[in-house]
């Protein structure tokens, strides 16, 4: 599993663009934007449509076996819809939604107990409980927004359709993410959702801007 390189201004975002136009000999074909949550990046494998394992990113090749709990997190399917593939591995963000953050410390309270940091950490906890029943008392969700290994699947060539299939699977993908073919929208879909970041269930830390050619992602590399 990959880290995401950092932006923190648009005249970086701009130079990132230009450094993929000269990689590529043209303009990029379009890009997708994602809202980057702000939780627990796990890996979750289904064989036959089955869930059989979820893991976190660890060091991006080896992470801790978290799949009895991630089994107790409504929002992970056990088996997925429509046709699956042989075997595929996804890859997405755990997350404690706001409004159950908010009646967890309110619980704490009640107790006299000391009320948890934030969503983030309490999730990454949570996730990490010995006793999966622990973890489903969080009431924990998740978003899905990447492809990992698949074998039998459909072939994908962009990453947009990667997310559309895997709603289709019934995965769990945000509705916040846009296909832009323009590199101005990027900064409009930055800004619109700095401004309405707050009123979301959830936490964010950013916007995650991807190419949406996987052919192009191929091309480019990886840092």
């Amino acid at each position: 599993m990959f880290s995401l390189d950092n932006v923190e201004s648009i005249e970086e975002l701009e130079a990132w663009q230009a450094r993929l136009a000269r990689a590529l000999g043209r303009d990029p074909a379009g890009y997708v934007c994602e809202q980057k949550i702000d939780g627990l990046a796990v890996s979750i494998t289904y064989a036959d449509g089955r869930l059989v394992r979820a893991a976190t990113r660890g060091d991006g090749r080896v992470g801790e076996d978290i799949t009895a709990n991630v089994r107790t997190i409504d929002a992970v399917p056990l088996r997925l819809l429509g046709d699956p593939p042989e075997l595929i591995e996804v890859r997405g963000e755990i997350y404690m939604p706001v409004a159950a953050f908010e009646a967890l410390n309110a619980r704490q309270a009640e107790l006299g107990e000391k009320p948890y940091v934030n969503p983030r950490n309490t999730a990454a906890g949570s996730v990490r409980q010995k006793d999966p029943a622990k973890t489903a008392e969080r009431l924990l969700s998740i978003w899905l927004y990447q492809v990992g290994h698949v074998a039998g699947g459909p072939e994908l060539r962009t990453q947009w359709e990667s997310l559309e299939w895997l709603a289709g699977l019934g995965l769990r993908v945000n509705p916040a993410s846009r296909r832009l073919d323009d590199p101005a929208d990027i900064e409009a879909y930055v800004a619109a959702t700095q401004e309405g970041r707050h009123s979301n269930d959830y936490e964010i830390d950013g916007v995650v801007v991807k190419l949406n050619d996987l052919a192009e992602q191929a091309a480019v590399g990886y840092t």
